[in-house]
């Protein structure tokens, strides 16, 4: 990709829109900018990036851009059916988005991973992991730190452990990972990728580029990943709860690798199933990069929980509150619920992604959860799921913050407050993040006296 003789329109301009701008801006290239909500800090973004020599796409000037500009750069919160990337299809123009960038231009070895849950805990295990190593380890990817942004401040002995989500696996076809991880699939995003088909070709995508000297980390576990081995070119290693399967796996409480043992189970930092899986699926990544198993131990029974993610935020009046705004699609929540250790008044809700809920109450009628508050555009889709599935302990508000303030008075002293959606931010806030701090913040507001430390320790039980 020659640069200087091209021109380019970056479309989206939250952190991978910048972060891309701002990689091609130091290449010399034409750069054009469009957002369709150009306010706040997305305008003060553009601002910057425009007194750098990147022009903004003047109102009513779209389709002139479409016409100018040679190659569309697409973020991943627009879908690759919209209005522009559907007119530069049309026109025959090229199509990519600020990871594809990234993974071009990228010396340092890369660890991707994706699946539908678990992907943040599991780069961040191997991150940590590798930092303790004494490697040049960068977090990146849909983990918030764009690969676009480090591509150039890492080099050849170093390495990006990238988390990929289906949104930039759309436009992400260059992608050759050293090591590819998949946690998992089940249901997400339907309401962007329309049926379960197309969400599983584009977590297969990851594989694609992937020859005989990388290797697939794939969970044992799950028949959709499993099936994925059946395509590869290289090496498959497996992570599993269940079989002593080649690769890493849970036998009589231990963590194993290829029949060695690397901990007790007991020993993660971060409790639960879930984070067994997680941990399983970085020893493997970490072994087949090369890590000393005790350098793994260690910094699996050291390392804090990820933020937003079953959380513990406070403890007011004997109630226990827990932050897992992460919890965007179904079986997170189901995981979440299920790794409670006492009765649970749970918040649902948010803007639809395409369930019918049917699968959440199931679960819930055998979980310790016993009372659910149902808030938020989806409200009453999830109330349907309620009546379907004879779950009646539920309360039913619009307001984010009302729906709090119930759960906090239904709760009893003992309970907890569990914060876990099963739905997207994008009804009433920018991401799960904003989300999860107006949620602390509420709860400091129930505190009273807050002090400074809430929200800062962890809870995984």
């Amino acid at each position: 990709m020659y640069f200087k003789n091209q021109i380019f329109l970056v479309a989206g301009m939250s952190k991978s829109g910048a972060a891309a701008c701002d990689f091609l801006l130091r290449r010399g290239a034409v750069v054009y900018m469009y957002d369709d909500v150009a306010d706040g800090a997305v305008k003060s973004t553009m601002r910057e990036l425009e007194i750098r020599g990147a022009n903004p796409v003047p109102q009513g000037g779209l389709t002139a851009a479409i016409d100018d500009c040679d190659i569309l750069v697409l973020s991943p919160g627009i879908p690759i059916d919209h209005e522009i990337p559907v007119a530069f299809r049309k026109k025959g123009k090229r199509i990519i988005g600020e990871s594809e960038l990234g993974c071009m231009f990228l010396r340092a070895a890369l660890v991707a991973v994706t699946g539908t849950n678990g992907k943040t805990t599991t780069v961040t295990m191997i991150d940590e992991v590798l930092r303790a190593a004494g490697e040049k380890s960068c977090a990146c990817g849909n983990i918030g730190v764009p690969l676009s942004a480090k591509t150039d401040e890492l080099g050849y002995d170093d390495v990006a452990v990238m988390e990929v989500s289906s949104f930039q696996l759309e436009t992400l076809s260059s992608i050759r990972p050293h090591v590819a991880v998949i946690t998992n699939i089940a249901e997400d995003h339907l309401n962007r990728h329309y049926n379960m088909e197309n969400y599983i070709f584009l977590k297969s995508k990851l594989l694609r580029n992937m020859r005989e000297s990388e290797y697939a980390v794939l969970n044992y576990d799950d028949p959709v990943v499993r099936g994925f081995a059946k395509d590869v070119r290289c090496p498959v290693r497996w992570f599993s709860v269940k079989e002593r399967a080649e690769g890493a796996y849970l036998y009589e409480g231990g963590l194993y690798y290829e029949n060695e043992k690397i901990m007790d189970a007991s020993a993660l930092s971060l409790k639960g199933e879930h984070n067994v899986k997680n941990a399983l699926a970085c020893i493997c990544a970490c072994k087949l990069l090369g890590v000393e198993s005790k350098t793994i131990a260690d910094a699996l029974s050291k390392m804090r929980g990820v933020r937003h993610r079953i959380e513990f935020v406070a403890e007011v009046d004997g109630v226990t509150y827990i932050d897992d705004s992460k919890g965007t699609n179904v079986d997170a929540t189901i995981t979440a619920v299920n790794s409670m250790q006492a009765d649970t008044v749970l918040l649902l809700g948010g803007k639809d992604k395409g369930y019918d809920y049917d699968k959440l109450f199931s679960a819930l009628k055998n979980s310790r959860a016993v009372h659910a508050v149902l808030y938020g555009e989806n409200r009453f889709k999830l109330l349907n799921g309620a009546v379907r599935n004879n779950y009646s302990e539920v309360t039913l508000c619009a307001d984010f913050t009302l729906a709090v303030k119930i759960a906090a008075m239904t709760a009893r002293a003992g309970q907890c407050v569990l914060l876990s959606p099963a739905s997207s931010s994008f009804d009433s806030f920018s991401g799960y993040e904003e989300r999860g701090e107006r949620f602390a913040q509420i709860v400091a507001d129930l505190r009273g006296n807050a002090d400074a430390g809430v929200g800062e320790e962890n809870c995984c039980e």
